[in-house]
């Protein structure tokens, strides 16, 4: 049988039949080999999902600007970001060109979406929209900056409209730890501050990876707070696990910016229903092992605990 291509480059998520919380880091790109295929060989995966995911993402920023939150220090850290990304899409999608013109000025051309810009950098009125937010227009990631201050990290600036039971708007200018805080078992575990100490060591231009994972009813990107009543009622209604539960990853990637010394936090969302998650004899019993065995708040954290034994039936029958 030949798997789809979203099966074959999906980023598996799960090593052996344990699951617990770790930082969980590697360099990144590194193209990781599945029992389905690969991934990973890029920073940005524009797949053929691209056009219709940046639409959505278009459509809910016109609905709600909200998704959109920056502090006003924080508008170098995001020019920054900007040419990062352009830098890095078109070194990876040949539809994508960003040409330096002289006394820092640019032409970005997006073929695929039908984009042509000239801009200065640093200048926001020849861009025409603030430069996290062009960005994110551009790329299929979620947009996080973390700033440093007195040795801890900050949430200050970002773009997020995929966003997994929390809100951008909320969390803006947060401490690393208190973005952590609902996050079960961590502060025991002590993951947090590891991660939060591996990141303030970080130097800048590297690049590194870690992938996460939870549940989503439907095929839905947008499962944020702020439509928390939408996605809140569907997951009291799942009549078919195959078509309706699907396993949700982050392949969240971490860089600390050339110039201004923040942190980049990149969220890339792929969902795979469990229809398709089966088709790979090996997925079905390693999830199924899996879900078997995580603690009890850990599986209601990520969205398994009130299904769990029916999931387990529907796995192992």
């Amino acid at each position: 049988m030949i798997l789809p291509a979203r099966v074959r480059r999906f980023p598996w998520p799960l090593e052996g039949d344990r699951y617990r919380y770790s930082v969980n880091v590697e360099p990144a790109p590194r193209v990781h080999r599945t029992a389905a295929g690969e991934w990973g060989g890029a920073v940005l995966d524009f797949n053929e999902a691209y056009e219709t995911e940046l639409a959505e993402r278009a459509a809910i920023l016109g609905r709600d600007r909200g998704r959109h939150v920056e502090l006003e220090h924080m508008r170098a850290a995001s020019w920054d970001a900007l040419l990062h990304l352009l830098t890095e899409a078109a070194a990876t999608d040949p539809a994508m060109t960003l040409t330096p013109c002289g006394d820092r000025e640019f032409h970005w051309e997006n073929a695929r979406l039908g984009v042509a810009r000239r801009f200065r950098f640093g200048d926001d009125d020849s861009l025409g929209e603030p430069p996290l937010r062009f960005a994110a227009s551009q790329v299929p990631d979620d947009i996080v900056l973390l700033d440093e201050r007195e040795g801890r990290l900050f949430a200050d600036a970002g773009v997020v409209t995929f966003a997994s039971n929390w809100s951008i708007r909320f969390v803006l200018g947060m401490s690393f730890t208190e973005l952590h805080g609902p996050v079960p078992r961590d502060f025991a575990d002590g993951a947090i501050p590891r991660a939060e100490r591996f990141l303030l060591g970080m130097q800048a231009g590297d690049c590194y990876r870690r992938l996460n994972w939870s549940s989503t009813v439907g095929h839905r990107l947008d499962a944020s707070l702020e439509t928390y009543d939408e996605w809140g009622a569907e997951r009291g209604r799942l009549s078919d696990i195959g078509d309706d539960l699907h396993l949700r990853v982050e392949a969240q990637h971490l860089i600390r910016l050339p110039m201004s010394g923040s942190i980049m936090f990149l969220i890339r969302t792929h969902l795979l229903p469990m229809r398709e998650l089966v088709l790979v004899p090996a997925w079905r019993e390693q999830f199924a092992a899996v879900i078997a065995e995580l603690p009890d708040e850990m599986a209601d954290y990520k969205g398994y605990g009130e299904i769990r034994p029916e999931l387990l039936a529907w796995l192992r029958r």
